[in-house]
């Protein structure tokens, strides 16, 4: 579904992805994790186009990010993401929110879309929600929002910059919980997060990322489990993030 070619990003001098190669095949759910800095993020915009980069390639479905063939917003459309601080309209409700995309993009009819936004209500769990705006809405209400609105577009992948960082402590299991059902569905993702009980749970594999480099990239088992075989910086990873 994704692959990276020996993709290479700078911000001036700063060489912000290093030789990225790795593929994500359909149904994985890849998470992606290390220090603050290390380009995680960066990553999984290049691949919707919301970052550029300089040399290699990313395909997605088998088409190059930065191909003529297939515009930004064609590919946004195959690959819906969830950002940090949620990026609601806040002049629009919440039906309205999760409707606006499919008439502008996928041109519904009125009808269509808000049925299948209905739909996706029911499914984050906030039918009630939908007349409200969303500073009436707490941040895991407006995140799992954010979720429903990227899944009315019908994407074959979703993308989740540190869904939960935003969230107060209470809040973080909501989204996760959508989350987990979307991967159980077989949903392809490849998520952005320090959650590792969400990793240990959900996830495939697990990419760590130190300095714009991929240091691990192995299965959910073999990053928790058979920490003897990981990398230095991994490990020190590791044992600061599950020793609280």
């Amino acid at each position: 579904m994704i692959e990276f070619d020996h993709v290479n990003k700078h911000y001036g001098a700063h060489h912000v992805l290093r030789d990225i190669t790795m593929t994500v095949s359909r149904g994985e759910v890849v998470v992606v994790c290390g220090p603050s800095g290390s380009g995680k993020s960066t990553l999984i915009k290049c691949v919707n186009a919301l970052e550029s980069y300089q040399s290699g390639h990313i395909l997605v479905e088998g088409v190059d990010v930065k191909s003529k063939a297939r515009s930004a917003a064609a590919l946004r459309q195959r690959v819906g993401m969830v950002f940090q601080n949620f990026e609601l309209y806040p002049h629009l409700s919440v039906i309205d929110n999760i409707c606006i995309a499919q008439r502008v993009v996928l041109k519904r009819h009125a009808g269509e879309a808000r049925e299948r936004a209905w739909r996706l209500l029911d499914r984050v769990g906030l039918r009630d929600k939908a007349a409200a705006y969303p500073m009436n809405l707490s941040g895991g209400q407006q995140q799992r929002i954010a979720i429903a609105r990227a899944l009315a577009l019908d994407p074959e992948i979703m993308l989740f910059d540190e869904p939960t960082s935003a969230l107060d402590p209470e809040m973080i299991n909501e989204v996760l919980d959508v989350m987990t059902a979307l991967a159980a569905d077989g949903m392809t993702m490849m998520v952005v997060t320090h959650e590792m009980g969400f990793a240990r749970r959900v996830a495939s594999r697990v990419v760590f990322m130190d300095k714009g480099e991929v240091v691990e990239d192995c299965s959910t088992t073999e990053f928790f489990n058979d920490t003897k075989s990981r990398a230095d910086r991994t490990r020190q990873f590791l044992d600061k993030i599950l020793s609280h």
